[in-house]
C-alpha cells in the first residue's frame, strides 16, 4: 500500500510503499478513503507540539473508509461496508483505567507504549488496520461525499464533552473559546441536542458574527477583552438569564483567567467541562473551594468521546440535526500529504475541512 510516512521531525512527509496490514483477532483493515488534517499538523511533524510518538509513522488519526478485511471473530462488519475510523484505542487489559492512545498521533503515558507500537499507523495511507471496536458503520454513502463525512471527527470531540456534562434540552450553555474548530462545531452540536441558547466566547468578531448568521436567535455572543470582571458580567449578560453549563475549548495560549471569566458565571449547581489547551502555569485555574463548595459546581475534564458517542453522532447527521454541508471541503491526493498539511494551517478557519483523499491522485481544485 501506499503512505505518507514522518520519518524525521526535521523532514517532510515522505510517500511510500508499506507492506499491506493483515487482520488478527479483534482487527479489522479498512481501505480509507477520506482524511482529516488539522490546523496544527505541522506542529505535531516538526516536533514543536512535542507529541510523544515513535519515528517512523504514518499519521492520520482517524477518518472514513470501507472495510477490506476482518479478523475471524468478525460478527456484523463486512467487506464494502462504510465506516468510520476512530482515533481514540483504549486497552483491552484494564477495563476500569485503560491506556489510551491517538492512532497514529500519540500516545499518552510510557505504559501506552505497546499499543502505540502495535496500531502505529494512521489513515494517511491507502489502508489502516484497526481495533474492530474502533470501526463503526455509518451506512451507505456516495464517496464523493466521504470528504464531508470526515467532518465526524470534528464534530464528535465536542459531542463527547457535551454528554460528559449531560447537557439537556432547553438548557444555556457557555462555549469559551468557540471560534476555533472544536468550540465552533460545539455550537453546531448544541444546538442539534436542543440547547436554549448558546453563548459563545472569543476574540474574532467575524467568526463570532458569523456563528450568528448561521445559527440564528439562539446564539449570543461575547468578544472577550482579558478583563475577567468585565468579561465575566458580558457571559452573563449575553445568556440573560442561569448558565446551566460551561463548554471550555480555550486554546494553549489562553489564560486561566478567561477560564475563570466562564467558569464563575455558572447557576448553582452548574457544570463545567475542561476540554481546552492550557498548559504550564496558565493550567492552574485558581478556582476557590468555598464558592465550588457553596455553589455546587461540578467541574470535571473531558477527552475525546465514549464509543456509545459515535452511533449517536451518525443517527443525528442521518436526521439532518447535523449538516455536514457547514463545512468548507479541501481535498488533497495522498501525493499531495504536504500540500494538505502547509493548506489546513494556512486555512485554519472554524469551517474549513482539510481531506487527504488516499483513494485518489492529484486532485485538481
Amino acid at each position: 500500500m501506499k503512505a505518507a510516512v514522518l520519518k524525521s521531525f526535521s523532514a517532510p512527509l515522505d510517500i511510500q510503499d508499506l507492506p499491506d496490514p493483515a487482520p488478527g483477532t479483534g482487527e479489522v483493515v479498512v481501505d480509507v478513503v477520506a482524511a482529516g488534517v488539522v490546523s496544527y499538523a505541522a506542529n505535531v511533524f516538526n516536533g514543536s507540539r512535542n507529541y510523544p510518538l515513535e519515528l517512523p509513522i504514518v499519521p492520520g488519526p482517524g477518518g472514513v473508509g470501507r472495510v477490506r478485511a476482518t479478523g475471524p471473530d468478525a460478527t456484523r462488519l463486512k467487506p464494502g461496508d462504510w465506516v468510520f475510523i476512530d482515533s481514540t484505542i483504549r486497552s483491552r487489559d484494564n477495563v476500569a483505567n485503560p491506556e489510551q492512545i491517538l492512532l497514529g498521533w500519540t500516545f499518552r503515558t510510557p505504559a501506552a507504549l505497546p499499543l502505540h507500537r502495535t496500531y502505529h499507523h494512521g489513515c494517511y495511507a491507502e489502508q489502516v488496520l484497526a481495533p474492530a471496536e474502533n470501526v463503526t458503520p455509518i451506512g451507505q454513502i456516495e464517496p464523493a461525499d466521504a470528504g464531508r463525512w470526515a467532518a465526524l471527527g470534528r464534530l464528535l470531540v465536542p459531542f463527547g464533552g457535551l454528554l460528559a456534562g449531560n447537557l439537556q434540552a432547553g438548557e444555556t450553555l457557555v462555549v469559551n473559546g468557540g471560534t476555533g474548530g472544536f468550540g465552533s462545531a460545539g455550537v453546531a452540536v448544541a444546538l442539534a441536542m436542543g440547547a436554549g441558547r448558546v453563548v459563545v466566547t472569543g476574540r474574532n468578531q467575524q467568526t463570532l458574527e458569523d456563528l450568528v448568521a448561521r445559527f440564528g436567535r439562539r446564539v449570543r455572543t461575547v468578544r472577550v477583552t482579558g478583563d475577567e470582571t468585565c468579561d465575566r458580567q458580558s457571559i452573563c449578560d449575553a445568556a440573560d438569564g442561569p448558565i446551566d453549563m460551561v463548554l471550555d475549548f480555550l486554546p494553549r495560549e489562553a489564560s486561566a483567567a478567561q477560564v475563570r471569566a466562564a467558569v464563575l458565571s455558572v447557576k448553582l449547581g452548574g457544570r463545567v467541562i475542561l476540554m481546552g489547551g492550557l498548559r504550564g502555569e496558565q493550567g492552574y485555574l485558581g478556582l476557590n473551594y468555598n464558592w465550588l463548595m457553596h455553589n455546587e459546581t461540578t467541574v470535571r475534564g473531558a477527552w475525546m468521546y465514549g464509543r456509545d458517542a459515535i452511533p449517536r453522532m451518525v443517527q443525528m447527521v442521518r436526521a439532518g440535526l447535523i449538516d455536514l454541508g457547514q463545512f468548507e471541503l479541501a481535498e488533497f491526493g495522498l501525493d499531495e500529504a504536504n500540500e494538505a498539511v502547509a493548506y489546513a494551517a494556512a486555512n485554519a478557519r472554524p469551517r474549513q475541512l482539510t481531506v487527504l483523499r488516499p483513494d485518489r491522485g492529484a486532485i485538481n481544485r
